[in-house]
């Protein structure tokens, strides 16, 4: 079967670019050949830091003839309705169409629409230019005279060369002949930029390969990658060190080279003064290089490891001489912002804060920080910390931001913060939960345990939520530039995996509460703004602006608050959300999320968990699945009664009349009555388990009612008190959880 072999030749493709542009590739030329009946056995695209290939295998050579029948309107139908049919089916007149006779429906009009098998090469010459053009680059450029012409070309950067031959590994193929803005496609291609610059031929998938590798490329990013840790774990053990992986700067050094030369270097043992963190920081940023350790321990050796894109011939030592020569400048930085850093004590550092804008309808990041540490002493005798170093480690949490490390590393915050807070002899839970408050970052990352950590870190996501949802910057849809889902999950993860009971309503509402005023001032500030800002205006309307304060103050404090977080699809709803992918990632059912989160004043997530698991493990039993069952039964006969009556049974039964009916209905009463108390008990001790058993032992009573009693009776007081009785289970069942929102 015949190949395709493409690749698309430019002066450069950014690391961060290639993946993503070689699917891009992959996905775009195969869908555009299945949605012309064109299949394939295989499809695999390759990007190097020049080119994006493509090797298609298995096309056939041509495609097969299809014949279609389409249908039309009616004989007689309106003008048009078979303008249209004729167009869409590709006819000129009716003379090209026939008729049917349905018989119930009378005679329509039918076309045979056949086509011809098409040439593959003829397909693809169709379908690569435009491909080529409209190539989704994050970003692009145009150059050249042609630039000025207005659908020029646009590629990531310009484009050289393209390669495009189908045919059998057996035979010869031939070029796809298409062009692209004056870029002919053809078989001439280049290696390596410096070790193979000149032009040389390419026909064939396994040819092309080999003949780049003979040209110094490799065209396989995770051969490179491959190639990359193996030279650098074995230079590394030859020198007694151990290499400290980076799965991220490995996929962008791959991303870097055509053909990976791994170098090492070295530096002064005094820049290990540095912590290690700030030292890999500076060597992975600037200088895309990898640290190493001494064998067999966590300390730093004053050793790293770069991937050249040449084979030099002085073995390396000139390129390795001028990686050394920056990293000494870079770490000579670190060290200058390190010792400097150092001098400052974090509580000198807070003032800067208040200067610093966290959002413009939010206020600085010293008035967040106020409200953190305030909300952080609330939480953390609920937390097993004490109050006071929660509240101290919550005002120094954001200190390091004005560091000169941080500043010059953003993703060192937290630790230095750390780092600094031991050095000045803060209390080690302190100094922690600095660096912890943060976490956890990623549904991966680690949780923290320490009490001083989860309260501060708690307080810091809340405040987050909070901040947003009241300003109404909600993710909306993939969309969410303040990572909200994330400090959600964060604030679930920390909660459930501590086994922490918390409210988180009361919290929320506690961290708003803070805001009142100055949400309330900003109004009044903003007022003020918009009428000059003057002196002489602010004298004459001042009593104006304190009422206002004072009713804006007022109105923040209740009815906001149950506006902005309570109602539906609002802050504690989007916590219900995030709850169920947390759940539903451990394998819980979204519906008896759903069924618990129904009822009312659950935002104790801690207890939401276990009310779920309890119902799982309910509902997977034989009571369980028949006491649901009955519940549904129950459910549906009210629903319809209800509607027909006009009225909702939602009484309670009268228990003398039941007592006076048939057996099952007087053991039904009675076993709801008993049923109800001991679930609610049970409800209240946090005994979800005892909860469901006290349910599962309306099974038998349940079943017994619906198969000896007649609930639609024709006496109409006994009638509605079955009706009645049927809420009752209802009701019972909501001591636990929502029935109707389970499925099944």
């Amino acid at each position: 079967m015949p190949d395709l072999l493409l690749e698309l030749l430019s002066e450069e493709i950014p690391a961060r670019m290639q993946r993503r542009a070689a699917e891009d590739l992959r996905k775009l030329v195969t869908d555009a050949l299945v949605e012309r009946g064109f299949l394939y056995e295989g499809a695999k695209a390759f990007a190097t830091p020049r080119r994006l290939a493509l090797h298609v295998a298995g096309l056939p050579a041509r495609g097969e003839a299809v014949r279609e029948e389409r249908r039309g309107p009616r004989v007689g139908a309106p003008d048009a309705a078979v303008q249209g049919f004729l167009k869409g089916a590709g006819l000129t007149s009716l003379d090209q169409a026939t008729t049917i006779t349905d018989p119930k429906k009378g005679e329509f009009y039918l076309a045979v629409i056949e086509r011809p098998g098409r040439e593959t090469l003829d397909v693809l010459a169709e379908i690569l230019p435009g491909i080529v053009k409209s190539f989704p680059w994050p970003k692009s450029m145009r150059w050249g005279a042609a630039s000025a012409q207005p659908g020029s070309l646009r590629w990531v950067r310009p484009l050289q060369s393209i390669v495009a031959t189908f045919g059998p590994e057996t035979e010869n193929p031939e070029v796809v002949p298409f062009s692209v803005d004056g870029i002919a496609a053809g078989t001439t291609t280049r290696g390596h930029r410096f070790l193979a610059p000149e032009p040389f031929e390419v026909r064939r998938f396994d040819d092309y390969v080999q003949a780049l590798e003979r040209a110094h490329v490799i065209l396989d990013a995770d051969r490179r990658k491959d190639i990359i840790l193996h030279d650098a774990r074995d230079l590394a053990f030859a020198r007694g060190l151990d290499l400290v992986e980076d799965d991220g700067l490995l996929e962008e050094v791959a991303g870097l080279v055509e053909w990976p030369v791994v170098l090492m270097g070295s530096f002064d043992e005094r820049f290990l003064e540095i912590p290690a963190e700030a030292i890999r920081a500076t060597i992975r940023a600037n200088q895309k290089c990898f640290v190493l350790r001494k064998s067999g321990s966590d300390e730093l050796a004053p050793a790293f490891l770069l991937v050249s894109n040449l084979v030099a011939s002085d073995g390396g030592a000139a390129i390795t001489a001028g990686n050394e020569r920056v990293v000494r400048a870079r770490l000579s930085d670190a060290k200058f912002f390190w010792e400097t850093d150092k001098a400052t004590k974090l509580e000198d550092r807070l003032p800067k804060l208040d200067t610093i804008v966290f959002h413009e309808k939010l206020g600085t990041q010293g008035e967040r920080i106020a409200r953190i540490a305030a909300l952080a002493k609330e939480i953390a005798p609920l937390v097993g910390a004490e109050p006071a170093l929660a509240e101290q480690a919550a005002k120094l949490a954001k200190a390091d931001l004005v560091t000169e490390m941080v500043g010059e590393f953003p993703e060192l915050q937290g630790l230095m913060g750390r780092k600094y807070a031991s050095l000045q002899g803060k209390p080690e839970s302190v100094a922690a939960a600095i660096e912890e408050h943060y976490k956890p970052v990623g549904p991966s990352d680690r949780v923290p345990t320490d009490p001083v950590s989860i309260a501060v870190a708690l307080a810091d996501k809340l405040d987050t939520l909070v901040g947003f949802w009241a300003i109404d910057e909600k993710p909306t849809g993939s969309k969410d530039p303040f990572a909200l889902r994330r400090a959600a999950l964060g604030v679930i993860r920390l909660i459930i995996e501590n086994s922490i009971k918390l409210r988180v309503g009361d919290l929320l509402w506690n961290n708003y509460a803070q805001r009142s005023d100055d949400l309330a001032e900003r109004q009044a500030a903003e007022i003020l703004g918009r009428s000059g800002g003057n002196a002489a205006h602010f004298i004459d309307n001042i009593n104006a602006i304190k009422d206002r304060i004072e009713v804006a103050t007022a109105r923040n404090s209740v009815d906001d608050f149950v506006r902005i977080f309570t109602s539906e699809g609002k802050l504690l709803s989007f916590f219900a959300d995030r709850l169920k992918v947390y759940l539903r990632d451990q394998g819980a059912r979204h519906d008896l999320i759903d069924a618990v989160f129904a009822l009312p004043g659950q935002d104790d997530l801690l207890l939401v968990v276990r009310r779920v698991e309890a119902l799982g493990a309910f509902l997977g039993t034989d009571d369980g699945k028949n006491l649901l069952a009955g519940y549904k039964r129950a459910a549906n006969i009210l629903r319809i009664e209800e509607k027909k009556d006009g009225r909702a049974y939602d009484a309670a039964p009268d228990a003398a009349r039941a007592a006076s009916g048939q057996p099952e209905e007087r053991a039904l009463a009675e076993a709801l009555d008993a049923a109800r108390a001991e679930a609610s008990a049970a409800v209240a001790a946090e005994d979800f388990s005892g909860a469901m058993r006290a349910l599962s032992r309306l099974r038998a009573p349940v079943d017994a009612f619906f198969e000896k009693v007649t609930v639609n009776a024709d006496d109409p007081a006994l009638r509605e008190n079955r009706l009645l009785l049927l809420n009752a289970l209802r009701a019972a069942t909501r001591e636990v959880a929502d029935f109707s929102r389970i499925e099944g």
